[in-house]
């Protein structure tokens, strides 16, 4: 059978601290469980940002993107591998800037659903690390997921790993071990998906489906009939508030 390929990238500027660690531990348990694995240092690469070719046109975003920088290389990579593990220190509440700009270019396939009916990363499998001085972990690691998932990334139960602090992360039990979980879990879910049969999951064209089959109708005339059903209990509920005496209230 075919090995699975996992790409770690590390978005922190400094290639040895505890956002390395963490995903290091979880590229590590990776190959344990069979993967092969790559870890790219994101801040290796020049990265500009993104031109917003899009918002200009719908079909002009696609690849390799317009601009001559270091991102396609990367790019390429995320394209070839099964899995991604993205791992970033908190700045400012978010991600790395470096790792935003990358975020921005991976437009370019996500966008070939316009192009060709698909995005080009769609049915990989993602899992996230943040680590932080100060808070912000967790609303980092939400930002990445619902990103990832609008690419078309599956992302997996226990798919996230944190640490908020300054001390040497590997002496946080849970951050390890969560991070670890996520080594595991990512290649498990990426070898279900190899062995099962090819499927498209987001479909373009499934307004038309919805047109044929009158489901935006019907969807019109029940809620109508629920307003309806409502509308007296509502019209009273605003008598009675538009009754009362604010001033009644102060404290």
């Amino acid at each position: 059978m075919e090995s699975v390929k996992v790409l770690g990238l590390n978005a922190s500027p400094r290639k040895y601290g505890n956002t390395y660690k963490l995903l290091e531990v979880a590229l590590e348990t990776a190959s344990m469980y069979g993967a092969e694995t790559k870890l790219i240092h994101l801040y290796d690469y020049d990265i500009k940002p993104c031109e917003g070719c899009l918002s200009d046109e719908q079909l002009a975003c696609r690849p390799p993107c317009i601009n001559d920088d270091g991102s396609w290389s990367v790019l390429r990579e995320i394209l070839k591998s099964d899995a991604l593990i993205i791992a970033t220190p908190v700045f400012w509440y978010g991600p790395s800037g470096h790792l935003k700009n990358l975020i921005d270019k991976l437009t370019v396939f996500e966008n070939m659903i316009f192009i060709d009916g698909k995005s080009w990363v769609e049915g990989k499998v993602a899992g996230f690390i943040a680590v932080g001085a100060e808070a912000g972990a967790v609303m980092t690691i939400a930002y990445l997921m619902s990103v990832f998932n609008s690419f078309g990334y599956l992302i997996p139960p226990w798919a996230l790993a944190y640490y908020q602090g300054t001390d040497d992360v590997l002496k946080s039990r849970e951050a390890v071990m969560d991070s670890a979980n996520i080594g595991k879990i990512v290649v498990e879910v990426a070898k279900i998906l190899k062995n099962s049969s090819p499927r498209k999951w987001y479909e373009p064209n499934i307004l038309d489906v919805l047109k044929g089959k009158e489901v935006l109708a019907r969807v019109a005339s029940k809620a109508e009939n629920l307003r309806k059903e409502a509308s007296s209990g509502r019209l009273e509920i605003v008598r009675k508030l538009l009754q009362e005496k604010p001033d009644d209230y102060r404290v």
